[in-house]
Parts: C-alpha cells; structure tokens; sequence
C-alpha cells in the first residue's frame, strides 16, 4: 500500500508514468469511466477548500466511483475533540482512498501510519500540497512539451506557500531548472528550503522583489495569493495583499511563450483582464488537475486499465 505525502513519494520515473496515464485519460476518458466501480473515496477536509476538494471528488466520479466525507473540522468529529489517527481508523473501515487537508503540517503523516487504506495530502497547512504539484507538472509539461531547461518565476508568497515549496522540491530533479524567486522580503522563501534544497542541489535561482525586473526571462510564471488564513495579524495581511498585481500593461513585457500559471483561489494578484491572453493557462489548469488525480487514484488503488 501506497501513499502520497510528498511530491518526493514518486521518482522522477514514476512521475513519467503517472502524468502519461493522466494524458491518456484526458484523451481517452470514456476508455477509465468505469475503472473504479464499487470503490469509495473518503474527502477528509480540515479546512475550507473548492477546487481540490471537488477535484478530488470529480475525478473519483469521473472513474465511476463514489465519494463521502466532509467539507470543514466543524462538521467532523474533530470538532468533538477526535483525533485524526482515530478519525483514520474509522474511516478506513468506510472507504478505499482517502484525501485529507489539514492546517496543521504532518497531519496526513500521522493518518498514513494509523491507515489501512492509501492516504492523499491534499495540502498539510504551509507544508505540502503534492497533488497541486502533480497538476502543475501535467499543466507546464503539456503547454511547453518538457519538464527540463526552463526558468520558472515564482511570485507572492513564497514563504507560506506550500504549492511553490512543493513544486520547488519536485522540478529540482529536472535538469537545467532555474529558479526567479519574486518577493517582498518578508514573504521570501524561507532558509530551510533556499539552503537545503536550492543550494544543496546546486539549482541556480535568484531573488528579486519587482515582478517587472523578471518577467522579460521567464518560461513559466507562476502566481501565488497573498493567504490571510496564514497570518497572524490583519494590519500584516493588508499591508502584503496587493503587492503584486499582473495586468496587461506587465503582460506586455513578458515572451510570448510564457504562461502564467496559479493554484486558485486569486484574489486581486491576477487581474480578470488577462484571463482573456492566450498565455493565461489558470483555468487549463484546473482541468488538468482532474485528470492527474484520476490518475493518482487507479495508481494508489493499483487499477490498471488496458
């Protein structure tokens, strides 16, 4: 049994593997309609979330299967005081593959090791968040037609952001990555990840706090919110929330085969006028995000489909 706790848990080879049945499912979806048949889907959801959540579910239901679970800790027995290494064990005895957020780091650690059925971090608070990861990789691998030899910007919150911190440790393993980290200074990278995975994997990066100094160099962009829920004052959150906003005038200043990628939700970071550049790819995104969960659950649940 298998779980996915961090983008690391699948080697580069497996990666391969695993986004090239999320692009045979996207070319051939009627082909995996029912490869899940009479398996459940447990979504264990700590915290307020849309896309992943319904992700999860829609591509549980995309394989025929069925989902249950719940959507905050307020409609859980967490709210009762449960623990989540008891909240696992009974959960197991209901469903197949569970997908849990939590706000606190090494949450879905502690539920894998009480777990009889595989467990999904679907985000663990500022930690990991390895299915956005996966999706990214489907969703850049397919725009630009490689994982390798590109400069990715990374811009907004770098120091909370767990979708960068995970997307960081998994393109690392690509050769010729190179890292614009694009921050005010008090939401740059945190140290732990700058020396220990960067600098000790000798991936070239550097640090700029103008979004327009590194846009004109840049393969992929990819934009973060501001998160209110990961800060502790709100006179902070005001003060960071539209640091960063990409326009068409900034738009203007980019290549043309840049993309601009982001998790979701945005909030004022990208204006709704961009939607419309063909450069946009936030919404392809999305979608990718079904097929490449879909695809993580006939692994995790060692389903083939021929």
């Amino acid at each position: 049994m298998r779980h996915l706790l961090s983008p690391l848990d699948f080697s580069v080879e497996e990666l391969d593997t695993l986004l090239n049945l999320a692009s045979d499912i996207e070319a051939n979806p009627e082909k995996y309609a029912h490869a899940c048949e009479g398996k459940k889907l447990a979504t264990l959801f700590y915290e307020p979330s849309t896309r992943t959540r319904l992700s999860h579910e829609a591509a549980m239901l995309n394989l025929g299967g069925s989902v249950m679970g719940f959507a905050s800790e307020d409609s859980s027995s967490a709210s009762k005081g449960e623990s989540v290494a008891d909240t696992i064990r009974v959960i197991s005895c209901y469903a197949d593959i569970c997908a849990m957020r939590h706000p606190k780091e090494g949450a879905p650690m502690v539920a894998c090791m009480h777990s009889s059925i595989p467990v999904i971090n679907a985000g663990d608070g500022g930690h990991q968040h390895p299915t956005q990861t996966l999706t990214d990789l489907m969703t850049i691998r397919s725009l630009k037609g490689r994982l390798d030899h590109m400069t990715i910007g990374l811009c907004g919150d770098l120091k909370f952001g767990r979708t960068v911190h995970s997307l960081i440790h998994a393109l690392v393993r690509y050769p010729g990555i190179r890292f614009v980290l694009i921050s005010p200074e008090e939401l740059r990278l945190p140290d732990y990840i700058r020396h220990d995975v960067l600098d000790m994997n000798d991936i070239p990066y550097k640090e700029v706090v103008r979004l327009e100094d590194a846009l004109p160099e840049l393969d992929i962009l990819y934009m973060t919110r501001v998160q209110k829920e990961r800060f502790f004052n709100e006179e902070d959150y005001v003060r960071m929330k539209d640091f960063y906003i990409l326009d068409k005038e900034k738009m203007a200043m980019a290549p043309e085969e840049m993309y601009v990628l982001h998790p979701l939700p945005r909030v004022n970071e990208i204006a709704v006028e961009v939607d419309d550049d063909p450069r946009a790819a936030y919404f392809r995104q999305v979608q990718y995000g079904v097929y490449v969960r879909m695809a993580l659950i006939l692994t995790l649940l060692d389903i083939h489909v021929d």
